[in-house]
């Protein structure tokens, strides 16, 4: 053995300690730290052909690379939609290292077991039946792309061909509608070789970017068959929500796949004042869930549901003498474009066995409450203006005159010290939006948040 992987070896127990304490002092400062530090990046350096242990590389990449890290995973990382990690999840998610299971085959099954279970928790976190199969994927547009990949096949189904057999090229052209489908989604239908032409952007409802039921029936029956029809369950910029009921009524009168883009808009189900907006997503074909969003688990997380497992399996299986049958409960290798990963799924285990259904219920109201409470804070601004009601968890605004790209890029750098906004365009106006989902943000962070727009507008 090299020797300085015996070194390290032996003296783990002190390395990990150094570890930790390491990390204890990072996320004990991580939310009065420059949100996004204005710093320099580190010039890159060559391989080093001695390598000098941990506890030197620990002691570089302090040195050279955290003073340019952002701070992520703390309270005014309000970009995009952007969770933590809670105590629980970095616990599992270390666990997640050392135990380092592979758990795509039930040769050595207890991982996918422990994966079963959560996703049996996931459902009931949800709101969804035993009819939803769910597996454990790297994030949105993967769940997003699975659920794609088998409606897919569902319209091979329907025409008689298999995609997975024959190509993309046996379904002739095919329709995917949508009212204002995610960037993700355009992505999947090109990986999958249906194109980018094939999503047919559906009215949306005045002054809304929920798509217009009565415009939605009326594609349908131009479709001249089968379809793909893709909902939102909360839209990046102003989460707003697609009538779910109404869009699960339409499959009484034309054939379509329902997928669900429910990336972190599931989380509503938690709140009863907001748990209607998903009224209906149980009846859908396909669900796109989002862990490392509202659920505050590490990346990279997130889980997707089908009701058809069977043709799941069809577009995934795996044929190898080493891998398991397909079966009544097929291994993971069937089911997502992976052939190996690690336990996703433990961290989400944690932070579900130690905080429950109520816990995180805790943090999506509070990041609802702290999110209207910007929104307050914005409407009252002179120099602000909000672009949309604050529905859930996203506030859409921009500036009050003159809002252009080049000046709303100046205020999201004025504020980058003490609060992360990404920006946005909606309607054709450029503008910000603060995404609440971090387990830690409370009144005081909003405050700040509030504070610092009202010293940075004036600047702009």
């Amino acid at each position: 053995m090299h020797p300085r992987l015996t070194t390290d070896r032996d003296g783990l127990p002190h390395l990990l300690e150094a570890v930790q304490q390491h990390a204890t002092g990072v996320l004990a400062q991580v939310s009065e730290r420059e949100v996004v530090p204005a710093v320099a990046l580190p010039e890159p350096e060559p391989l080093p052909a001695q390598g000098a242990g941990l506890q030197t590389a620990l002691d570089e990449f302090a040195a050279r690379w955290e003073p340019v890290l952002s701070a992520s995973a703390g309270p005014r990382y309000l970009g995009f939609v952007t969770g933590g990690a809670t105590p629980a999840a970095l616990a599992g998610d270390w666990l997640t290292s050392t135990w380092d299971q592979n758990v795509m085959s039930s040769l050595d099954g207890a991982g996918q077991h422990l994966e079963r279970e959560t996703v049996g928790w996931l459902r009931t976190l949800f709101g969804l039946s035993g009819q939803q199969h769910g597996t454990f994927v790297s994030g949105a547009t993967m769940s997003n792309t699975v659920g794609l990949a088998i409606a897919r096949e569902w319209l091979g189904e329907q025409r008689g061909v298999s995609p997975a057999e024959h190509g993309a090229g046996a379904l002739g052209t095919v329709r995917v509608l949508s009212g204002a489908a995610h960037s993700s989604i355009a992505k999947g239908l090109s990986m999958l070789g249906l194109g980018r032409r094939a999503l047919v952007r559906v009215p949306t409802l005045p002054g809304r970017e929920a798509v217009d039921p009565a415009a939605l029936e009326q594609a349908l029956a131009e479709a001249d068959g089968p379809c793909v029809v893709v909902v939102n369950a909360g839209t990046v910029n102003t989460v707003d929500f697609d009538d779910l009921s109404a869009i699960v009524a339409l499959r009484e009168r034309y054939p379509f796949w329902l997928h669900v883009d429910a990336a972190f808009g599931a989380f509503a189900a938690l709140s009863p004042e907001h748990a209607h907006l998903v009224d209906g997503l149980d009846q859908a074909d396909s669900i796109c869930v989002d862990l490392h969003k509202w659920l505050n688990v590490p990346y990279d997380s997130a889980v997707q549901f089908t009701r058809r497992p069977d043709l799941q399996t069809r577009v995934f299986q795996n044929a190898a003498a080493y891998l398991g049958p397909l079966g009544d409960t097929p291994d993971m290798a069937h089911l997502t474009p992976e052939n190996s990963r690690r336990l996703r799924a433990l961290a989400a285990w944690f932070t579900l066995r130690a905080y429950g259904q109520d816990g995180h219920r805790e943090i999506t109201e509070r990041c609802v409450a702290c999110a209207r409470a910007l929104g307050d804070a914005v409407d009252s601004t002179p120099g602000l203006r909000l672009l949309a009601p604050v529905r859930l968890n996203v506030v859409c605004f921009t500036l009050a005159d003159n809002p252009t790209a080049e000046r709303i890029t100046a205020l999201a750098d004025q504020l980058a010290a003490e609060a992360f906004l990404t920006p946005t365009v909606l309607d054709g106006v450029p503008a910000l939006r603060a995404a609440f989902s971090n387990w830690q943000t409370t009144e005081d962070d909003t405050r700040r948040v509030a504070a610092a727009l009202r010293a940075a507008v004036h600047k702009v």
